[in-house]
């Protein structure tokens, strides 16, 4: 048996009986609240840990709204372990600017602030959302930026399928692996939304093969993207699959609260 055999037994059998680790979506969660009371939401809701989308109106926020979101963040004891890039007007349809034409310098600007917000809250997982347009090497050169930049904080980008975004040209987990493989930065895998993946398709039980793969999984409901129970996926049987198979990131609660209970974790 080779060593990397033995090392991903040895992590299957430390995991596969252990609850997966969540954290909360603060941009899907706790909506009803001022964006920088929602860590302490989170954190009296019983989460360690927070995602968030780019929680600003610009790609360059000023110095005073990054600061005090990293205070809300600090000061609620949660750590942040997954960060999006700006994505444009995402209201709008906007999902992304690594593919977008024109607008190479904004994303690369981003990414040095976005990386250095990282770094301080030792966040170690970025989101860079496609674009709505087509791959193109422009759209490689911006990705290995991203994930050069990334590196030197010691942080890993990821790289998401979407359902519901017509223009959105990755939709499968293939068409996500098929641009890491482009980029090819050891530093770059795929986010594995179960939600997304399984609306448009994709077959969730070979997930699990491909774990060292996946930099981080969220998870919602399907139909409706609602909290786990709310639908009609076995989201607790895929996790356990990818546990098993040596998956320990965290699992992000990404989902349209139904029954605004979390007692869907003490079935996981």
């Amino acid at each position: 048996m080779s060593s990397v055999s033995v090392v991903r037994n040895l992590t299957s059998a430390m995991w596969k009986d252990k609850p997966p680790m969540f954290d909360a979506n603060l941009s899907m969660l706790f909506t009803e609240l001022p964006l920088l009371e929602r860590p302490q939401a989170a954190r009296a809701a019983g989460f360690d840990a927070v995602e968030i989308w780019w929680p600003f109106a610009d790609a360059v926020p000023e110095t005073r709204e990054i600061e005090a979101f990293e205070s809300a963040i600090e000061d609620a004891g949660v750590r942040l372990v997954g960060l999006n890039f700006f994505a444009g007007d995402m209201p709008a349809g906007d999902r992304g600017l690594a593919s977008w034409p024109g607008r190479e310098t904004e994303f690369r600007t981003n990414v040095e602030v976005t990386v250095a917000i990282a770094a301080r809250l030792g966040c170690r997982t970025l989101n860079a959302l496609h674009g709505n347009f087509e791959t193109t090497a422009q759209t490689i050169s911006n990705y290995r930026f991203a994930a050069d930049v990334a590196a030197e904080a010691g942080a890993q980008i990821v790289v998401e399928p979407l359902s519901g975004a017509p223009k959105y040209p990755i939709k499968t987990a293939q068409q996500a692996f098929d641009v890491i493989d482009e980029i090819d930065r050891g530093n770059v895998k795929l986010l594995a939304d179960l939600y997304h993946l399984a609306t448009n398709g994709d077959d969730l039980d070979t997930l699990a093969d491909h774990v060292d793969r996946i930099g981080h999984v969220q998870i919602a409901d399907a139909p409706g993207r609602g909290e786990p129970g709310t639908g009609e996926l076995d989201l607790f049987g895929h996790l356990a699959k990818l546990r098993a198979n040596g998956y320990t990131g965290f699992v992000g609660a990404e989902y349209k609260p139904v029954t605004h209970s979390f007692a869907w974790r003490d079935n996981a």
